[in-house]
């Protein structure tokens, strides 16, 4: 998504001007905060296509900021941070962010994340979803895998329609439990490997190396397109 505007919430000067100088020369705009409370006003003032959000800032947690924001912005939200536990990953994804990265982090990364979650939220309303030789017609529930037709059963075509309309976007256990299943079963996590095992046996061309439905080790899944 060309132009699109970006806004750094950081405290950390070297980081936002890292961002600042990677972002703008890949033709995005970019607008900075340094602290929470500044980062809201930011937003509110001037609402961006896309928010990189630290969780240590001065003034606010970062996840007290997310779940502001969360009241009434609805855009991508990448939380940063150099916490790399299961707690506060899973804690920033479930209270809404899109995705979690780490510092120190590689710039394509970063870049190839922002990208992918800008051209999901450009395209919410994508009825035929893309991922690499997979089709997914979300209006007819009809899956083609080299255009030939792919028989699921409903809960798996459930999980994989709710992965494909988040494409690029890290979902959480709980979460995919809750949804396909109900809030009876959050703990479950066996159920959700044994289908996203089913899953990749019918979609992907080499289940046992996943290249379409990603795990992010003790969070989730995530499902790219190639």
């Amino acid at each position: 998504m060309s132009n699109a505007v970006i806004l750094i919430i950081d405290d950390e000067a070297q980081i936002r001007k890292l961002l600042e100088i990677t972002l703008e020369s890949n033709n995005f705009k970019v607008i900075n905060a340094i602290n929470g409370k500044d980062g809201i006003i930011a937003a509110a003032n001037h609402p961006p296509d896309l928010i990189l959000l630290d969780i240590g800032l001065p003034d606010i947690s970062g996840h007290d900021v997310l779940t502001q924001l969360r009241q009434w912005y609805n855009g991508p939200i990448i939380m940063l941070s150099v916490l790399n536990d299961e707690e506060n990953i899973v804690m920033a994804l479930d209270n809404g962010a899109d995705d979690y990265l780490t510092k120190p982090f590689r710039t394509g990364e970063l870049l190839a994340r922002v990208r992918r979650l800008l051209r999901n939220s450009s395209s919410e309303n994508q009825q035929i979803i893309t991922c690499k030789n997979l089709e997914i017609d979300l209006s007819l529930r009809l899956v083609k895998k080299n255009n030939n037709p792919v028989k699921l059963t409903s809960t798996e075509y459930n999980l994989l329609a709710i992965l494909a309309k988040n494409e690029g976007k890290v979902l959480t256990h709980n979460y995919l439990l809750n949804l396909v299943w109900g809030p009876g079963y959050v703990q479950q996590s066996q159920y959700l490997r044994v289908f996203i095992a089913q899953l990749r046996k019918k979609i992907e061309d080499n289940p046992n190396n996943p290249e379409i439905i990603i795990t992010e080790s003790s969070v989730g899944y995530r499902l790219v397109s190639l």
